[in-house]
């Protein structure tokens, strides 16, 4: 606040010598005459400030009426005013309930009397304009001005200054209050409290620690998710329960847990459950402030800090969530508490904050990747949580809105692999709150058209009505061409529940079809990885991305589908990169180490890796149709499409079709829907017209 000396007004200031405290009016005197600020304060022709004039009682010398301004009698009145209230008010004290507040806060943070007493001030000059205005008064101030002139203000030796504020002070460590610029600026910018509210906070009449940290820590709500929701890594979760009961019991110190994975797979949620479960309460700490703007990383930190002292004596976990913003460097703005500056100091104390923390965290971030290793080795637990797996989805789906949706619905909704928890349930209760002025028929569209948007913003695709990758009702593993017997295979793999296999050919040889046919037979789910789902513009990333998906397909039990896998698993004498060894190297790694049924589809079998051969239990060979499954495959599609039987003229005419593959039919199925074919005969010509425009396209030698 700019504060001037100003010519004398003609109209009369109203007193506010009133409405001031004993203890203001002390502090207000002790800037004024032994601190100097009289020198800018009372200047040739009047005052820099009617009001703080006023308020100490030297309104006569405002617009006197029979005398100039005299500055010299002025500062001799000031001298003897300040000298009376040394003497009458010298042990004035703050409000009793700002006292009270800071008594608790000094019990809770273990904060010393000149703690204590700069604590007060700071909280006194953010809500009184007087003390602002007479602040101001004193210029600009070092920190070691700083530390001389609040020594005479309040009272205190030099040194007790010097400690409270130190960094090493339980001020600073709280997270409470700290000086803010190193450089010369005015006393009232000197000092950072917690949060602007504060101060509002500790004078109001609320005494608890919930209340004081109102807008940076605040309570959780309860859960809208349990325990049956989290089944798919209901191991971790349950070591983490176990963990925490511990811990809480025990009031160990240094508890930390990493929780991460993509936005909406129930990462918050699953600290409310556990709060709930272990009768605990939650607290979480702020990523925005009370107008919805975001908090610094720092000023989150600080809250932190400051919860750690005031929950220490309670059953409390924390909750922290998007972490990155503490744990991962800005290249512009540097987010370490020691200093201006990066430094070891500041990564230091990050470490001894995750070693010395009273009360158990959960930190919480969208991606492992944003923290630096050395931080992560740090936490007592990792954990990842995945987007839960189809039947997980089915479950989570119905209980959200089953009473909205048919199974049909619900069905066909969990089929999509990037359905996240939190997006059902964001959809389930839009929908319920407009359900009142929807006709029944609209809801499950509103509800589709609500998970959609989300799922393309988040970029994924949306709800389907018709799953490509679904298997055709004529789907029947007999009819494929192979080397192997599939009929023993599938018996072998549903009784180990545990095998490796090569699958390779021409494309639509039904490679892929018969993985999806197989987990379907061995009741497991499918999860089904592409080359474009694991390659990365990034380097090291797609290693990241390998090591991924064969660990979330062993948290999920499920069998693991990585088709064109040639992509990674070229032979590494022709790699011409160093990234292109240490992608086959990962993929061999993770396929050597992997429990469970694992399945590579590949249309190169020649340019594999030689070594990758070796890894594999099985390989079989996927060929083109024979001429018997692919008449009685035709007979099979004429019945699905409701098409008479096909005449045995057309027998010479499919066989001439060698490249033929059960792709074809799914093909001409698909082409039926909009150019609807009224014969057997349509039929086969459309499968000719698919086979003629294939590479390498040839008909059979000889008589037919």
């Amino acid at each position: 606040m700019a504060i001037g000396p100003h010519r004398r007004r003609t109209r009369k200031s109203t007193s506010v010598e009133s409405e001031i405290t004993p203890l203001t009016r002390l502090w207000l005197l002790r800037i004024l005459v032994p601190l100097g600020g009289h020198k800018r304060f009372v200047v040739t022709d009047g005052f820099a400030s009617d009001d703080l004039a006023h308020a100490l009682g030297l309104g006569n010398w405002i617009n006197p009426p029979e005398r100039d301004f005299d500055p010299k009698a002025v500062r001799t009145e000031l001298r003897s005013i300040h000298q009376a209230c040394e003497r009458s008010n010298g042990d004035a004290r703050p409000s009793s309930q700002l006292a009270d507040n800071v008594a608790r806060l000094s019990e809770l943070a273990g904060l010393s009397d000149a703690d204590c007493r700069i604590l007060i001030f700071v909280v006194l000059l953010r809500n009184d304009h007087l003390l602002m205005e007479a602040v101001c008064l004193l210029g600009e101030l070092s920190n070691i001005q700083l530390f001389h002139k609040l020594s005479m203000l309040l009272d205190l030796p030099e040194g007790a200054i010097r400690d409270s504020l130190n960094r090493q002070g339980a001020l600073y460590r709280s997270g409470l209050l700290k000086v803010d610029q190193p450089q010369p600026v005015s006393l009232i910018h000197k000092f950072d409290l917690l949060s602007d509210t504060l101060a509002d906070n500790l004078i109001a009449c609320e005494t608890d620690p919930i209340g004081l940290l109102r807008d940076t820590v605040s309570p959780c709500t309860p859960p809208q998710l349990s325990l049956d929701d989290y089944e798919h890594v209901d191991q971790a979760v349950r070591v983490l329960m176990l963990y925490l009961k511990r811990s809480l019991a025990s009031a160990r110190k240094g508890v930390n847990v990493f929780l991460y994975g993509a936005p909406g797979t129930g990462k918050s949620q699953l600290a409310r459950v556990l709060a709930h479960e272990l009768g605990s309460e939650l607290f979480e700490v702020a990523s925005e402030d009370g107008d919805g703007d975001p908090v610094s990383g720092e000023q989150r930190l600080r809250a932190y800090r400051a919860a750690q002292c005031f929950f220490a004596q309670r059953r409390s976990i924390l909750l922290f969530d998007e972490a990155e913003d503490v744990f991962q460097e800005d290249a512009n703005r540097p987010f370490f508490l020691s200093g201006n500056r990066k430094s070891k100091g500041g990564k230091a104390w990050i470490n001894r904050m995750l070693e010395t923390n009273a009360v158990p965290t959960l930190w919480l971030s969208n991606s492992s990747g944003a923290l630096d290793p050395a931080f992560i080795r740090r936490f007592d637990m990792v954990i990842e949580l995945p987007i839960p797996p189809q039947h997980q989805r089915e479950k989570i789906v119905h209980a959200a809105c089953g009473d909205m949706l048919d199974e049909q619905a619900i069905e066909r909704f969990a089929r999509s692999g990037a359905l996240a928890p939190a997006v059902i349930a964001r959809a389930a209760s839009v929908t319920r709150l407009i359900q009142d002025d929807l006709a029944a028929d609209q809801i499950p569209a509103v509800i589709e058209s609500l998970i959609s948007k989300t799922l393309e913003a988040q970029g994924h695709n949306p709800l389907r009505h018709n799953d490509p990758n679904a298997l055709p009702e004529t789907y029947n593993p007999a009819f494929i061409n192979s080397d192997a017997d599939l009929a023993q295979v599938t018996e072998g793999l549903t009784r180990s529940r545990s095998g490796r296999l090569c699958l390779y050919g021409p494309p639509g040889t039904g490679k892929t079809a018969y993985a999806r046919w197989l987990a379907a037979r061995m009741g497991m789910p499918l999860l089904v990885k592409r080359a474009s789902d694991l390659q990365s513009m990034w380097l090291g990333e797609a290693e990241k991305n390998i090591a991924r998906a064969f660990r979330e397909a062993e948290q999920m039990g499920a069998l693991l589908l990585i088709d064109e896998v040639d992509s990674f698993l070229q032979d590494r004498r022709n790699a011409e990169r160093s990234w292109e060894v240490s992608q086959v190297n990962e993929m061999l790694t993770q396929m050597e180490s992997f429990p469970g049924v694992f399945i590579a589809s590949t249309n190169l079998m020649a340019g594999l890796d030689q070594a990758s051969l070796r890894r594999f239990d099985l390989k079989v060979k996927f060929d083109y149709l024979k001429h018997g499954p692919a008449w009685k495959l035709l007979c099979r599609q004429c019945d699905a499409l409701g098409i008479q039987q096909p005449t045995c003229e057309l027998r010479p005419q499919l066989k001439r079709l060698a490249n033929l593959t059960p792709g074809d039919y799914a093909a001409v199925a698909r082409q039926h829907r909009f150019r609807p074919m009224g014969s057997a005969a349509d039929l086969v010509a459309a499968l000719e017209a698919e086979c003629a425009v294939k590479e390498g396209a040839r008909s059979p030698i000889g008589f037919v």
